[in-house]
């Protein structure tokens, strides 16, 4: 061989040791001349904040203020499968290695020569957590030998400084997984919905292969991409001793449930009300921070909560019965002793646009239907409202009112004739059932008792707002006129819980700063007496008396859940809106069904509709739970009432019963007729029939003796009334038909039994009647008239005088 030839040859072969060499003074030369290793610096992003359950669940991580996720973990929290998989894929001999791996980076050093640039490069473990934590930012992406050196120094003073553990843990806590996820514990939940201390070898083989490329491996959107990476992965467990080859080959197997979007939110409409509560007290900043905020939400009632409300929802959707057009709902759950929400869910689905999931039916204000009802007969039973030595005030529960077809004058001057919900009037009714049947003659009377203004007060004090604001509701406000918000109205029944003390209801128990550092945490309860207690406790036991309702929605109704729970139900009378709220000591509890789009559904009411929904969560909620029991204040008596009148029973009482009183309103001795007047309908409408006097008479006050008319109260409500036509009705004639034929008829009821009613119109006498029915035709003329009609209480010469009414009949149209 030439001498030439095998001098290069011999030079050749030296190359690659002599460039070992240079590399490895260069090393000791960098090493003698570099600056001391500077200490950590920040993580790349402040820890995320978080929303968690009371529990400490999590509910929602909020970005960082570098947009990304972020929590660490100790070592100890993170699966050793997941540890594993990352010394495996990242770092063979992280225990063994001094920090840097002396054979790749010197085979480094010659490629990247050969090459004319550093285009390659090996990175242990410590490398990667040196280039993160210990280099700035501009130099961590540089492509130059001296950061190649740079990096390969520190990382061997790091593992001289600290134990292999922490910097295992420096890396799972900071190494970027894509989609904004730094730290395992972030990226745990944006690609799975769960803690790091969840996952499994199948799920910590996949994460173990993103850092490298977190964009080409992402398995939200590319998940075959994604697994065949978590192959490598744990082929690469395999080979290195950590799993045998049945275990790599059941992880393969196991299907891989990805969450349904990057780092899921639980409750969201509950966390966006947390959220918009701590920007509004910490600034907008401060939700980037890195905040550790316990709500009071529990996050397995909520489960329960919108399992409930599908399924139910879904019930009424089904084909076999016809679908009810009832796309949504919403619940509200609170401890009413403390006021802390426990599940709020403002819509089956948030993300499903279909019913504007996106949309909180728990705070947007809607008709309550009859849910404000309890709140007119609060104050209806409140002394406080009273004059002095007023008769018939306050009212009791025992108060008889007249179910009947009444029409009220509205402020505008027309007639506004409620109607109950099944059509029907039942004469005679003692407040109790009044308000546990939800009738709307009565509870509309009551209204009128109080005064619309009074009703909005009350509201206003038992926690709803948005009333106030209603613009001229008229006596319609206690059927619903008005809208309400399902955490008010909530709010409100919990204060029919609370003995009549109203508790601002609370979300968050406490907020930390990334530091640890406690911030705020729940105060002291500072509760306002809202409401009499005597009065709490009597709506709350008419709210909870099943034979009280019973004539309206059966003796064994979905209202019933085993324990004593007081609960009340409503519907508007166009369907849009239906409810059921209810409470037991411990827990009260709203519910709505509707459509946030404010469509109608089909013959979907309160009983059906959302009381299904509520029975079935009070029922999940309380279950294992001893039943607790309304505590009675003092102040309150009991008396026996005789079942027909509410007045004091007598020998010829055969039916009686107990009521409550607010001592000092229970009936007193009075003196009356012998008989009570039952309504009932019939095909041609209502009749009256007088019922035997062993029934108990009916209330009459004694009144002095005098030539003028009177016209008594029984219970607060005129004995004598004319029933058609309506006050403030307007008719007009029509030139088509006979002037004979337009007839107009007259009805007079009574709550007591009449005699010798006398009918007069427009102030001359029209007719004499001695019996039932008291009822005559006139025929229409035009102008404007007046209706009137005095009467004799049967058995005595007491004369009764029915409240006039006026009416307007129309020329015809020419």
């Amino acid at each position: 061989m030439p001498a030439v030839k095998r001098t290069r040859l011999i030079w050749l072969a030296a190359l690659p040791g002599l460039f070992l060499a240079a590399g490895a003074a260069a090393l000791l030369w960098y090493a003698h001349t570099a600056p001391a290793m500077p200490g950590l610096l920040p993580p790349p992003a402040a820890p995320s904040t978080k929303i968690l359950a009371r529990d400490g669940r999590l509910l929602y991580e909020v970005a960082s203020s570098a947009g990304v996720h972020h929590t660490p973990l100790t070592l100890a929290q993170i699966p050793s499968a997941c540890r594993q998989a990352t010394i495996a894929t990242e770092d063979a001999t992280f225990y063994s290695n001094p920090g840097v791996e002396w054979r790749g980076i010197l085979r480094a050093l010659w490629i990247n020569v050969r090459g004319g640039q550093t285009i390659a490069g090996g990175s242990t473990i410590t490398q990667q957590v040196v280039r993160n934590l210990l280099l700035p930012p501009a130099a961590r992406s540089a492509r130059t030998l001296e950061r190649k050196l740079h990096e390969s120094l520190l990382a061997w003073r790091l593992t001289r400084t600290l134990p292999k553990a922490r910097i295992l843990e420096l890396y799972l806590n900071n190494i970027d997984y894509g989609n904004l996820a730094l730290g395992l514990q972030a990226a745990a939940q944006t690609y799975f919905g769960k803690d790091a201390a969840e996952l499994d070898l199948a799920e910590c083989a996949l994460l173990a292969g993103l850092p490298q490329a977190p964009a080409q491996h992402n398995p939200l959107a590319n998940p075959a991409a994604a697994q065949t990476r978590q192959r490598v992965v744990l082929g690469l467990m395999h080979k290195a001793g950590f799993i045998d080859t049945a275990g790599a080959a059941a992880a393969l197997r196991e299907p891989l449930q990805y969450a349904p979007a990057p780092f899921p939110i639980t409750a969201p409409h509950f966390v966006f009300q947390v959220l918009a509560q701590l920007q509004q007290q910490y600034g907008a900043a401060a939700l980037a921070s890195g905040l550790t905020v316990t709500t009071t939400l529990d996050i397995d009632l909520t489960h329960s909560a919108e399992q409930i409300m599908r399924r139910r929802l879904a019930q009424l959707a089904d084909s076999k019965t016809g679908s009810h057009n009832s796309g949504n709902a919403a619940l509200v759950a609170v401890d009413p002793r403390t006021g802390q929400v426990l599940a709020l869910v403002g819509s089956i689905d948030y993300f499903d646009r279909a019913i504007s999931g996106a949309i909180n039916m728990a705070l947007a204000p809607r008709q309550p239907g009859s849910t404000l009802k309890p709140l007119t007969y609060a104050l209806a039973f409140d002394p406080a409202r009273c004059p002095p030595a007023a008769a018939n005030c306050p009212w009791t529960a025992a108060t008889q009112l007249p179910d009947l077809p009444t029409s009220f004058v509205t402020t505008e001057g027309r007639a506004y004739t409620p109607q109950n919900y099944d059509r029907k009037f039942r004469g005679p009714v003692l407040a109790r059932a009044a308000l546990g049947n939800s009738l709307n003659i009565p509870a509309v009377l009551a209204l009128q008792e109080v005064g619309v203004a009074g009703l909005q007060r009350m509201a206003r004090a038992m926690g709803i707002t948005t009333l106030a604001a209603t613009k001229s509701p008229g006596l319609a406000l206690t059927l619903g006129g008005g809208a309400v918000r399902l955490t008010e109205l909530t709010a409100a029944y919990g204060v029919f819980a609370t003995g009549g003390m109203l508790l601002p209801q609370t979300l968050i128990m406490s907020v930390h700063a990334a530091d640890g550092t406690l911030l705020s945490s729940r105060q002291p309860i500072h509760a306002t007496r809202a409401l009499d207690a005597r009065i709490a406790f009597i709506i709350t036991n008419i709210l909870a008396d099943n034979n009280a309702r019973s004539a309206a929605f059966g003796a064994a109704s979905v209202l019933n859940i085993g324990r004593p729970a007081a609960v009340k139900t409503g519907t508007t009378t166009n369907w849009r809106d239906n409810w059921t709220v209810g409470y037991t000591p411990e827990l009260a509890v709203g519910v709505w069904v509707g459509n946030a789009d404010n469509s109608p559904m089909r013959n979907v009411a309160g009983i059906s509709g959302a009381a299904p929904i509520w029975h079935d969560f009070m029922r999940t909620a309380l279950r294992g739970k001893a039943a607790g029991t309304f505590m009675q204040p003092a102040g309150l008596v009991r008396r026996n009432i005789c079942a027909g009148s509410g007045a004091q029973p007598t020998a010829t009482c055969i039916q009686r019963t107990t009521e409550i009183f607010i001592s000092g309103t229970e009936p007193r001795e009075l003196i009356g007729v012998d008989a009570v007047t039952e309504f009932y309908a019939s095909d041609s409408g209502l009749l009256a029939a007088n019922l035997p006097a062993a029934r108990e008479p009916a209330a009459v006050l004694a009144v002095p003796a005098s030539n003028d008319a009177q016209s008594p109260i029984v219970g607060g409500a005129p004995q004598l009334r004319i029933a058609a036509p309506d006050a403030a009705s307007v008719y007009r004639l029509s030139a088509r038909l006979p002037a004979a034929n337009q007839l107009l008829p007259l009805r007079i009821l009574s709550a007591a039994a009449i005699t010798n009613v006398t009918i007069l119109m427009d102030g001359e006498a029209l007719a004499q009647l001695s019996s039932a029915p008291f009822e005559v035709v006139w025929q229409l003329a035009a102008g404007r008239h007046r209706v009137e009609a005095f009467g004799t209480a049967a058995g005595s010469s007491l004369q009764l005088h029915a409240p006039p009414v006026e009416f307007i009949v129309l020329a015809p149209d020419s």
